[in-house]
C-alpha cells in the first residue's frame, strides 16, 4: 500500500510540474499571479521554470514586432499636409513652403540588397497637380543641392522604390557641403546600424525657424530650410532605444555626436510627434534617452 500510495504521489508531483512549465512558456499570466500573492514562493519551484520567468526588467519589455507603421509620425496640425505613401517610404507634403514636413521609412536588411542602379532622374511628383508639383528646374543656379531625405541608396532594393526616392517631394534644398559630408555619413551609419538591428525606423526632414524663410525657384516658391532633423528607432532592441540629430543647413565637418539630440528635444524644436505607434511607457522612455554608445 506505501508503495502505491507514493507512486500516486509521484505521478501528481509530476502532473504538477508539467502544468507550472507550461504555464510558464504560455505567457507567464496565472503563475506570475501567484507569485505576486505570495501562494507560491519561487524557492520551492523548480531551477527549470525560474529560469523561465520574466524578471522585472524583462517583463517590462514588449513585443513590438507585430506592431505596423512604427515609423509614422502623428498627423500635423495647424500645418499643411499631404500624405504620399510609396514603395520605400511616406511622405507628408507641405504645399505651402513646397516641402515635406517629414519623411519616414523603414530600413532593414532586405532593403540593404542592392538591385537598381542610381537613377539620379529627379521628377515631378505625379501625385500632384502639374502646375503645383515642384520641378528640378526650380532648383537650377540656385546654389543648393537636391537633397535626398529618404537616400537613393536606401532604395536600391526595387526599380520602383529607387525612381519614386527621386520624386522631388522627397527633395530639399541642401547645402552642398552637408549634403555630400556629414549628412550623408549619418545615411551611410543608419546603413550600418540597419545591417546589425535587423531593422530601423527612420524620419527625417527640415526645419525652417523663419515664419518668412528664404525661398528659390522659378515656377515654384522652395522653402530653403534653416536645418534637418532625423530621428531614429530601434524597436528590436532589449530594450527598445532611439536617438535624435539636428544639423545646421551649412558646410560643417563634424564629429556626430556633436548634431546628437532625444527624440524629445527634436519633437519639442519640429513640433512632430514622432513614434506614436509604441506604447506610451515605451515612447516617454526611448524618447527622453540617448546615447550615442548604444548604436556603435
Amino acid at each position: 500500500m506505501a508503495r502505491r500510495k507514493n507512486k500516486k504521489k509521484g505521478s501528481k508531483g509530476l502532473l504538477w510540474l508539467i502544468l507550472l512549465v507550461c504555464a510558464a512558456f504560455v505567457g507567464y499570466g496565472p503563475l506570475n499571479n501567484a507569485l505576486k500573492s505570495g501562494n507560491i514562493n519561487l524557492d520551492r519551484l523548480p531551477q527549470i521554470i525560474q529560469n523561465a520567468l520574466p524578471t522585472d526588467e524583462t517583463e517590462a519589455q514588449t513585443d513590438l514586432s507585430a506592431t505596423e507603421a512604427l515609423e509614422l509620425p502623428a498627423p500635423l496640425k495647424n500645418v499643411p499636409e499631404t500624405i504620399l505613401k510609396r514603395k520605400g517610404y511616406t511622405v507628408s507634403y507641405n504645399s505651402r513652403l513646397n516641402l515635406p514636413n517629414w519623411v519616414a521609412w523603414e530600413l532593414n536588411r532586405d532593403k540593404l540588397v542592392e538591385r537598381e542602379s542610381r537613377t539620379d532622374k529627379f521628377l515631378p511628383d505625379p501625385d500632384l497637380p502639374a502646375d503645383k508639383a515642384v520641378t528640378t528646374d526650380d532648383y537650377k543656379r540656385s546654389g543648393w543641392d537636391r537633397g535626398h531625405m529618404c537616400p537613393a541608396a536606401d532604395n536600391r532594393w526595387n526599380w520602383r522604390a529607387m525612381q519614386e526616392s527621386f520624386y522631388m517631394t522627397n527633395i530639399c534644398p541642401q547645402h552642398h557641403n552637408l549634403n555630400r559630408g556629414d549628412w550623408k555619413e549619418l545615411e551611410d551609419r543608419c546603413r550600418v546600424w540597419a545591417e546589425q538591428e535587423g531593422r530601423i525606423y527612420i524620419v527625417c526632414g527640415p526645419i525652417l525657424y523663419n515664419r518668412q524663410p528664404r525661398t528659390i525657384g522659378h515656377d515654384h516658391q522652395v522653402a530653403v530650410p534653416d536645418a534637418f532633423f532625423k530621428v531614429i528607432l530601434c524597436a528590436d532592441s532589449r530594450p527598445p532605444r532611439a536617438i535624435g540629430f539636428i544639423f545646421k543647413n551649412t558646410s560643417g565637418n563634424h564629429p556626430l555626436d556633436s548634431y546628437v539630440n532625444s527624440v524629445d528635444q527634436v519633437e519639442r524644436i519640429t513640433g512632430i510627434d514622432f513614434f506614436p505607434a509604441l506604447p506610451d511607457d515605451v515612447e516617454k522612455k526611448v524618447e527622453a534617452e540617448y546615447d550615442l554608445k548604444q548604436w556603435p
